[in-house]
């Protein structure tokens, strides 16, 4: 049976999302077939929206509706206090939780020497342009616990201490989630789990 070009075209159009293979995105699609025409309409609405109704902040380069973003225009949030992280979803897991206080500098990447994507690639420079800019006291490293995510940090680090040697540069803690046991740990997380440990 020859597959109906609408059909083909929005399987394909899944296939490019990442995560989703061929029979996931075969699924999606028959699933949206029997969607109704007003759900479809919105859901289509809504993805045309997605990058006319955003906007990425001028100060810390996350996804807002608004320049400067909500987290950046906000007085009560601590400016002094900038946490570096990888993409804009990891700024909502940290929002998440509620407890953390100053602002953010979203990368949009690390660097990744094996697919060409170096300092100049992603939102570095930004970084140091606020260092230079305003009164920052604490830069936290969030990025990913990966070798790539660990060189991006080593690198940022390394710029720091070289130009503004008085920014307190931290990384975030890493080790066992809750929950888990130790039998069941490698041995880089039982050693991240040690080094932050904290007093008890």
């Amino acid at each position: 049976m020859r597959i109906p070009k609408a059909i083909q075209s929005v399987i394909e159009s899944f296939e490019k999302l990442p995560g989703i293979g061929p029979k996931s995105a075969q699924r999606l699609t028959f699933y949206l077939l029997h969607v109704p025409q007003g759900e479809l309409d919105r859901f289509a609405q809504s993805v045309q929206g997605l990058k006319k109704d955003t906007v990425i902040c001028s100060i810390c380069k996350t996804v807002d509706e608004t320049d400067p973003c909500s987290i950046c225009s906000d007085t009560s949030r601590n400016h002094m206090i900038v946490c570096v992280v990888e993409q804009p979803l990891d700024v909502l897991a940290i929002e998440k939780s509620g407890k953390y206080k100053g602002v953010y500098q979203v990368l949009h990447g690390k660097i990744d020497p094996l697919n060409n994507i170096g300092p100049d690639e992603i939102y570095i420079r930004e970084l140091f342009t606020r260092l230079q800019k305003d009164e920052v006291q604490e830069v936290i490293l969030a990025t990913n616990p990966t070798m790539e995510g660990e060189a991006t940090a080593m690198y940022i680090a390394k710029q720091i201490k070289e130009t503004y040697p008085s920014v307190k540069i931290t990384r975030i803690g890493r080790g066992l989630p809750i929950g888990s046991d130790l039998e069941y740990a490698d041995s880089t997380t039982l050693e991240r789990a040690m080094e932050g440990r904290s007093s008890y």
